[in-house]
């Protein structure tokens, strides 16, 4: 009986010490985010020159805990987003009827969409709950015949939880983030008069 119990004992502890360990274990996030189907028509086959840039300071939007030293980091790659958001921003610009390329040209209507901020910060909550606020921000530069309008598009969540949220919780709340970063973005009207000058 006495094997059982620490069998039994030994057994928890291994469990206990493995869901630690899975807890404070970094999360490296591969979002899919999506600007949507529904943008205003705005252009008649305008070749628009594309550029989508990382602005961010790192890859890591936050950490779980809220402790600075954490090794409980979420991270979104460069290399893994940033061409989902140049793809998303090309299929924006085709659904709003331009045709966007990479090579700049005299007199060629541009835009360049830089990813600011994409962050993850743990915050007050209700008691018994912790509460994460996600944050994604874009700007968006377009210039067509000497003239530039510049904008700047956020979307905010707050999310409180009884337990910290796993990689595919956590993978769903900035990908949808994004994406309403994005849609904002391109439903800009003056972003979309600005390119079909």
């Amino acid at each position: 009986m006495q094997i059982s119990r620490k069998t039994l004992f030994l057994g928890w502890l291994v469990g206990l010490l493995l869901l630690v360990g899975c807890a404070q274990s970094p999360q490296y996030l591969q979002v899919k985010p999506s600007v949507g189907q529904s943008l205003p028509q705005v252009g008649n086959g305008q070749s628009v020159t594309l550029d989508v840039v990382d602005g961010r300071e790192s890859d890591v939007l936050g950490t779980r805990s809220g402790a600075a030293m954490s090794t409980a980091v979420i991270s979104v790659e460069a290399h893994d987003l940033m061409p989902k958001l140049k793809s998303q921003a090309e299929q924006a610009l085709v659904q709003m009827g331009f045709n966007p390329t990479t090579e700049p040209a005299p007199g060629r209507p541009s835009l360049t969409l830089t990813l600011t901020d994409l962050s993850y910060q743990k915050a007050e909550g209700k008691p018994m709950l912790d509460k994460a606020v996600l944050l994604a921000r874009f700007r968006a530069v377009a210039g067509n015949d000497r003239q530039t309008y510049t904008g700047t598009y956020t979307a905010k969540r707050e999310q409180e939880y009884a337990m910290k949220p796993g990689r595919e919780a956590n993978t769903n709340m900035v990908s949808e983030l994004l994406s309403r970063a994005l849609q904002r973005t391109f439903n800009d009207p003056q972003i979309g008069s600005q390119l079909a000058r």
